[in-house]
């Protein structure tokens, strides 16, 4: 099993379906828990036939909070989020993943302009008081709701604007009194803006709007999706047998000696076998590797690493792009050996 523990300190019932709940590490296990702005916790829950996975935005700031806090907001069916709501108390325990995630800006003191819809504020609020408190930028939000009783965090963005009225603008956008939003309506309110890096997040159709109103004003866009995830990510896989003797001495077949992993985590340096037919991240952990991961199905970003010598495979690839793959990037679960040696880091 690779999850590890964290304490439910408090849950705190932002809106009428929307609750966050404060998180305290196990002991000895609170230098796993750094994270950085913007990232997420997968978390496990019950299912019908054993558990599931399903991940939740951090919304505490690694720079103003003491605690960790995630943001859960109920979805009609929704697996993960009824449970939580329903059931988590303070003094529950949870079995997490490290956090993850590539949803984060690369300075703090870069000026943003942050586009949430509903939910999707949870990330977003992590990156943006991180970079009042921590950088020199200013940030505008522009933040999507039906009604004004669904503003998730209004008395906390309230506070900040008070605080940090010189570098944040926010600017809520209403279904109730503007209606809903327009590919039209975020371009002109992007537009003033065309010099900062954006950050979207929030239900698919808004992001997917964002997107189209974004389009052409030559904007980094950095766009935040989850989904579902299909197995238990909490389960190490089992090593496979070992590979049929007489494959090519290359090892194209997947036989052959084994390439050799070095890979810079934390601050520190580990170098191992990697035989040809396994998976990076599956090779990574059963040496004891603590490598971040979520969905372990090549969709999330969440295990990327940076490849310094050497290449790599990857079998699935839904979520690099090409500047990703051109600056290095690679999936540690979708990874396989493209040569004798490899040399990645996490700590870029």
């Amino acid at each position: 099993m690779t999850g590890l523990k964290a304490r439910v300190v408090e849950v705190v019932r932002e809106t009428a379906d929307a609750h966050s709940l404060v998180l305290e590490p196990a002991e000895g296990d609170r230098d796993r828990f750094r994270y950085k702005p913007g990232q997420f916790l997968t978390v496990r829950v019950p299912a019908p036939d054993g558990w599931a996975a399903r991940c939740y935005s951090l919304c505490s700031s690694p720079v103003t909070d003491d605690r960790l806090k995630v943001t859960v907001k109920r979805v009609a069916g929704g697996l993960g989020s009824n449970w939580i709501c329903d059931n988590v108390t303070a003094g529950d325990v949870l079995e997490v993943l490290r956090p993850s995630g590539t949803f984060t800006p690369a300075s703090l003191d870069a000026d943003l302009l942050l586009l949430a819809g509903g939910s999707g504020i949870t990330p977003v609020m992590s990156i943006l008081k991180s970079c009042l408190a921590g950088g020199t930028g200013s940030v505008v939000l522009v933040y999507a709701n039906r009604d004004e009783r669904s503003v998730i965090f209004a008395d906390e963005l309230r506070e900040l604007a008070a605080e940090h009225g010189e570098r944040l603008t926010v600017v809520h956008w209403l279904e109730s009194v503007q209606g809903l939003p327009t590919e039209s309506g975020l371009r002109a309110l992007a537009r003033a803006h065309t010099q900062r890096d954006v950050f979207v997040c929030g239900p698919g159709a808004f992001m997917d709007l964002a997107a189209a109103a974004l389009s052409g004003l030559g904007m980094k866009v950095h766009v935040e999706r989850f989904f579902s995830l299909a197995a238990d990510p909490f389960e190490t896989p089992e090593a496979p047998d070992p590979a049929p003797s007489g494959g090519d001495a290359d090892g194209a077949d997947g036989a052959g000696e084994p390439g050799e992993i070095e890979v810079e985590l934390d601050g520190e340096t580990r170098t191992l076998p990697w035989p040809r037919s396994e998976l990076l991240l599956d090779v990574l952990l059963r040496a004891g590797v603590d490598a971040p991961f979520s969905c372990r199905e090549g969709s999330c970003a969440a295990c990327a690493c940076v490849v310094l010598e050497g290449e790599a495979v990857m079998d699935a690839n839904t979520v690099l792009d090409e500047q990703d793959l051109a600056d290095g990037l690679i999936l540690a679960c979708q990874a396989r050996p493209a040569g004798d040696r490899l040399k990645i880091t996490y700590d870029g």
